[in-house]
Formats: C-alpha cells, structure tokens, sequence
C-alpha cells in the first residue's frame, strides 16, 4: 500500500492494490465538516479522476462516527464566513464530488447525521453494520435539508420514506437502512472498512472504461440535479436560520433535550 500526504491533515490518500483509492476524513471522532474539509475531498476526488491507478474510491473516516454533520459550533474556520456564504461554498464544493467518474463506495461506521448522511449519498454504494445510525435530522433542527438530500434520498429509498425520514428527522439503525435501501451492504462493525475495500476491488478489477460508461449512464444528470437542489436548500436554509425555532434546534441539541418549537 502506498499513502499519500494528508491535505491540511483533514484528508489522506491511500492507494491499495488493484486500483482502489481510500480517501479517509481526518478530523475524528465525529469528523464534523465544513466548507472547506468538502473542498478538499472535491480537489482529492478530481485528482483520483485524472490518474491511471485508481479505478474507485473508498470515502472512509477516521475515529468512531463516519460523520456526524455540519460544524454549528464554530469551531473551524468556517466561522469566518457568513452562514450563507459558507452554505454557498458547500454546495459548489458538493456539486464537484457529485461530478466525479470514479465509483465511490462509503464505509459508514457510527453515525451519518444531516449533511454526514448527504456526504454518505454521494457514494454509489453504502456499507454499513447494525450498529451504524442515519438520520437526515434537519427538520428537529428547525432548518431544512441540505447537500443535495433533495436529489440523493429519494433516488435510494423512494419518494415515501424519504420524505418520512426528512419531516421526522428520526434517526435509523443499519437493520432498517439495509431495507429500505439506503445501506447496500450490512457487515459487523469490524469489518465496514474491509468489505467496502472488498467491494470496491469487485468493481475496479471490471473493465474501467466500461464500468465509468455505466455509472455515467445509471447518474444520469444526477450532478445537474444536485447543483438545482443545493441552490433551493440553500435559499431554504437561509430564512430558516434567522428563525427562533433554528435557533432554539441548535440549543437543545448541543444540550441534549428535546427543542420546543414555537413556529417563529
């Protein structure tokens, strides 16, 4: 195995064997992101597409939880930034992973929660165990939904669930991810990394051109779509934000209570 340098220690770079590339978030244990770590993984990503070594990716991450979302606690230097700007430059930075060629196979362990979960759906296929969790929980935040969640859920789990799992926020279990579609491998928690490799090397040993023809055709324009969705989201988000319910979602959050909404 061959390792490349981290980016700005948030992002590392592993060639394996076979043409598998394993691109692994580097701010554990809940590898919160902001504009700038998805920025990095895009640049990661467009690199990956233009070398004759890699055949697919693996998007990994460091410490307990795969992701747990978006920094709402400042703590990155997306704080600089207004909380528009910096969603503007999410979603251009989540629009170029959508417009990778290489398939992408997530290793979900822990938690993907809110934007972590929009992270995992730009994966072509989802391993997880029954101890990973999912939750798309914008809605208990008193905000709505972001990075292309629009696009990516329905597309994996139908119109129905996806819209039950975003008006409820409610958190799932591998078991139940599994069956509706949003996990495509269910493994023991040990071994997410591994068998994510294992089915990525499944796919990179096929011919590589025919497999980039497929995706291509099976995407569609899905990265239009995430460029169309991210901007609704976004401008969503925007008036969302200045509401006391927002506001009131983020407290009882960081306080581990449930919010009391007052629909103001």
């Amino acid at each position: 195995m061959s390792a490349g340098n981290p980016v700005a220690n948030q992002v590392g770079v592993y060639i394996l064997d076979r043409g598998v590339a394993v691109v692994e978030i580097c701010r554990p244990p809940n590898n919160f992101f902001d504009s700038h770590l998805i920025e990095q993984i895009a640049a990661v990503f467009d690199d990956l597409d233009s070398r004759t070594d890699a055949r697919a990716i693996v998007l990994a991450a460091a410490g307990k939880h795969f992701c747990a979302g978006a920094d709402f606690a400042g703590e990155s230097d997306a704080a600089e930034v207004s909380a528009d700007e910096g969603a503007r430059a999410l979603y251009a930075a989540a629009a170029r992973l959508f417009a990778n060629e290489l398939p992408v196979v997530a290793a979900v362990q822990g938690a993907a929660i809110g934007g972590g979960l929009g992270l995992a759906m730009v994966a072509d296929f989802r391993v997880a165990s029954p101890e990973s969790r999912f939750a798309a929980n914008f809605a208990r935040l008193g905000l709505h939904h972001g990075f292309g969640l629009s696009a990516t859920l329905p597309r994996a789990v139908g119109h129905q669930r996806a819209a039950e799992l975003l008006m409820t926020g409610r958190r799932i279990g591998g078991h139940e991810a599994e069956r509706i579609g949003l996990v495509d491998r269910l493994v023991d928690a040990d071994s997410i990394r591994s068998s994510a490799i294992d089915l990525a090397q499944e796919i990179a040993v096929a011919a590589p051109l025919a497999v980039r023809s497929i995706r291509k055709t099976l995407r569609g324009d899905l990265a239009e779509q995430i460029v169309r969705a991210t901007e609704h989201e976004r401008s969503e988000q925007a008036w969302l934000r200045a509401t006391e319910d927002f506001a009131e979602g983020v407290r009882a959050s960081s306080q581990r209570r449930e919010p009391v909404f007052e629909a103001r």
